[in-house]
């Protein structure tokens, strides 16, 4: 199974909502029967004004328009799997995830999933989803470990979790800080990286590889030989002394 990760939000411009899920449909369509084994996750409930902000809506009216509108856009029938892209501190929690429950039910969307959310959310939402709720999507890294509590109750409950932007401390990417330069080369990841002879990219993915077997990275790539490294990493084992490298005291 091939997973392409995408959500209603990722545009240039103001006016271009759905800019990114039109071009995954397109490039599916492209690919023919080979897009088969293909599961689109994306998202909803997050905007972005053109302002450099972003904003939130978690409003269940506005979670079933944007779901559908995202299945038109994709062209198809349901969602495989649909992410409430982040909790909305205006509306109850319950309330949104309820929303993706009534999608669920009506065909909409076939598997949920969360991002941006703490455990005790988990929790509450996996009553209410029970078995629909497959997955959680959240920031973590070398350089952001925070969310490492909700990696491990995702592992205790057999939920995916999806770390976005995980090779922060290790590149450069969208949603650092401007100004941000490139970690310099003297981590644990880059002196492994040359003792293996890979990238510290490579390393890094399959340090997350290895923290749980429910783990999915979702590195992002804009040049064809990033894609390639990055999948190189699911060949990389890294042994029990490697990993105490990368993190000691674990």
């Amino acid at each position: 199974m091939r997973l392409i990760d995408t959500a209603d939000c990722y545009q240039w411009h103001a006016d271009e909502l759905g800019h990114n899920e039109r071009l995954v449909a397109r490039a599916l369509a492209a690919y023919g029967s080979g897009a088969d084994d293909v599961l689109v996750a994306t998202k909803g409930g997050r905007g972005r004004p053109g302002d450099g902000t972003w904003t939130v809506h978690g409003d269940p009216r506005h979670l079933r328009r944007a779901a559908e509108a995202s299945a038109a856009r994709l062209g198809v029938a349901a969602i495989g799997l649909y992410q409430l892209h982040k909790p909305d501190p205006a509306v109850p929690f319950a309330d949104s995830v309820g929303a993706l429950r009534d999608l669920a039910d009506a065909g909409t969307i076939r598997m949920v999933g969360l991002s941006n959310v703490d455990p005790d959310q988990i929790r509450t939402a996996r009553e209410i989803l029970g078995p629909r709720l497959v997955s959680v999507q959240n920031r973590f890294s070398p350089a952001h470990p925070t969310t490492r509590d909700t990696l491990d109750l995702c592992t205790a409950l057999g939920l995916a979790f999806l770390p976005w932007s995980p090779l922060g401390g290790i590149s450069v990417s969208a949603v650092d800080d401007p100004g941000t330069t490139t970690p310099p080369p003297d981590t644990p990841f880059h002196a492994l990286a040359r003792d293996r002879g890979v990238s510290p990219q490579q390393i890094c993915l399959a340090w997350h590889l290895a923290l749980s077997p429910v783990v999915i990275p979702i590195p992002g790539a804009r040049r064809p030989a990033s894609i390639r490294d990055s999948a190189a990493a699911a060949r990389l084992t890294l042994s029990q002394a490697e990993l105490a490298r990368l993190s000691p005291g674990t």
